[in-house]
């Protein structure tokens, strides 16, 4: 059997283009991380205080926003859920930053150690490091709790950070990554958030969209070069993802701690129109690019409908 080399992946193309070189993409988000790289600890004013009247996550992108739950709620109410769930939401990152650092470790494991490709990854592992630690402070801050996944869930990961292949890998990275980072291009701008919150959603959304492109471009080259059963197991493997990613979006404990009916809560999410436009709304730039790319076919199309984050 011929392996291709990096020069041959060079010359080939998806619906997207040409491919391009693995040591040049390196190269420019090695330069962009010289330039546009930030210590949370110093960037951030960890000592202000709190600000009164003002939000933790945007009310519209709360989950229950819109609902008659919602309706019934008084303006405290509604802010202190938001501040749940902004804590929820971190939780979630947290989790899935290490998860992620274990796969760019595993992705990297047999690579040519000097090359510009290794040592971005290892620059992206230490964004990584700073934005978990940045955002468990800011959950510390918010005086909220924090929030795991499931046992289920957890132990779900451990399985995949260990047997995920390196397509299903960077699939799985960009689903957790992209949709958050919608979400908090909306949050960073808005004044009516808390001013610590827009400072780290800020940071985050600037040094992940160099996380997301050096995953888009790496998913293209691997779902190109690929056998046709690691495809396949790619469309699978990201379907069920995004379905477990769906339900895990914001811990169903939120409700409860803020005195609300948790069943009466989440059956309400999940007939909100407004909610699943938001999910779906959130998720388009990334399911268009994974359609594009041959990511989104057979069962794998199926499980990402089930999920709600595919219209």
């Amino acid at each position: 059997m011929t392996t291709m080399t990096d020069d041959d992946l060079t010359a080939l193309r998806d619906a997207l283009g040409f491919l391009k070189d693995r040591e040049q993409v390196a190269e420019r988000l090695l330069e962009s991380s010289a330039k546009h790289s930030f210590d949370p600890d110093e960037e951030l004013d960890w000592e202000a205080p709190v600000e009164d009247g003002k939000w933790f996550w945007p009310p519209e992108l709360v989950s229950l926003y819109d609902t008659p739950l919602w309706r019934r709620m008084s303006e405290e109410q509604r802010m202190d859920l938001a501040r749940h769930e902004a804590a929820s939401l971190a939780s979630l990152g947290i989790w899935f930053e290490i998860i992620l650092m274990q796969l760019l470790v595993r992705h990297i494991y047999d690579k040519p150690l000097t090359s510009k490709h290794v040592r971005y990854a290892l620059t992206e592992i230490a964004d990584e490091c700073r934005h978990s630690m940045m955002f468990a402070r800011m959950i510390h801050k918010g005086g909220a709790p924090t929030y795991p996944v499931t046992w289920i869930n957890h132990n779900l990961a451990r399985v995949l950070k260990t047997v995920s292949t390196t397509p299903g890998s960077f699939a799985c990275t960009l689903l957790g990554e992209e949709i958050l980072d919608w979400m908090q291009r909306l949050t960073f701008p808005d004044e009516r958030v808390q001013p610590l919150v827009r400072g780290v959603t800020r940071i985050h959304v600037v040094e992940e969209a160099r996380h997301v492109r050096y995953a888009r471009e790496e998913l293209r080259r691997q779902m190109v070069s690929a056998p046709a059963w690691e495809r396949e197991l790619t469309r699978l493997s990201c379907g069920e993802a995004a379905r477990v990613f769906s339900l895990a979006f914001v811990n169903p404990k939120v409700y409860s701690d803020v005195g609300l009916d948790r069943r009466e809560a989440v059956a309400q999410v999940k007939a909100s129109r407004h909610r699943r436009e938001v999910m779906q709304t959130g998720a388009k730039r990334l399911t268009d690019f994974l359609d594009d790319i041959g990511v989104m076919r057979g069962v794998g199309r199926r499980l990402w409908r089930s999920s709600g984050l595919l219209a």
